[in-house]
């Protein structure tokens, strides 16, 4: 079956990223202005519910990157057209401020900063945690979209409880971004742009080198899908 033409393509991959900063964001939103009694663990289901439902709603589409780190690693690993990467990155960023937009017209301003993410430890620290968590979550998207050895069906509950778990894991230290998209919309409508570098190299940094670790672990080249 022919894969869509890369505008559909862009259009699938910025409505995924507006779900996440939408549903992801506007969960820490709610829990901070309403006592919604989320918590921790309520925001990270609601990160990992959403990256599923979306990957489950556009996979068959775009390949549902819904994060320019994932595209990049993507790329780097000949998975992924460096061609198209110029086209799904922006999608990815204008989806993501998008949701940013609609949760302030929602909120009439900028509670809780959007959701914007901001380190509480230093930047070293962050750094490594976001870098870390990437890599995880990479690794995780490798085995299940790349490797016809591992059950596909499964893709969109595997990365979504992946997403949840380093979120579990980082929210507290780092609000577990792993997706520079994700940190970018709220930054931007927020103007909450603290240490915001660290939500793009961390990410960047982590994303291909779970990649690569995905791909040594695994050994010979199994055949492949194309993203």
């Amino acid at each position: 079956m022919a894969r869509p033409p890369l505008a559909r393509r862009c259009l699938a991959e910025a409505l995924a990223t507006f779900v996440l900063v939408f549903a992801g964001c506007g969960a820490i939103v709610a829990d901070a202005e309403r006592d919604a009694g989320l918590g921790t663990n309520g925001i990270a289901l609601a990160f990992g519910l959403a990256i599923a439902g979306m990957i489950y709603a556009t996979g068959h589409l775009s390949g549902a990157h819904i994060n320019p780190a994932v595209t990049v690693a993507f790329c780097a690993t000949r998975h992924f057209p460096l061609r198209d990467v110029g086209a799904y990155v922006p999608a990815q960023l204008g989806g993501a401020v998008a949701g940013a937009l609609l949760l302030r017209v929602v909120w009439d301003g900028t509670p809780a900063r959007l959701g914007a993410t901001v380190p509480t430890v230093g930047s070293g620290p962050a750094f490594v945690y976001e870098a870390a968590l990437t890599a995880v979550l990479m690794f995780v998207i490798m085995a299940v979209a790349t490797d016809t050895r591992a059950i596909g069906a499964a893709a969109a509950l595997a990365i979504g409880g992946t997403v949840a778990l380093d979120a579990l894991v980082g929210g507290a230290v780092t609000g577990a971004s792993m997706n520079p998209a994700r940190s970018f919309g709220p930054a931007l409508v927020s103007g909450e742009w603290t240490d915001f570098w660290l939500y793009v190299a961390g990410p960047l940094t982590g994303a291909p080198v779970g990649a690569l670790l995905y791909q040594a672990v695994r050994g010979s080249p199994a055949p492949s899908v194309a993203r």
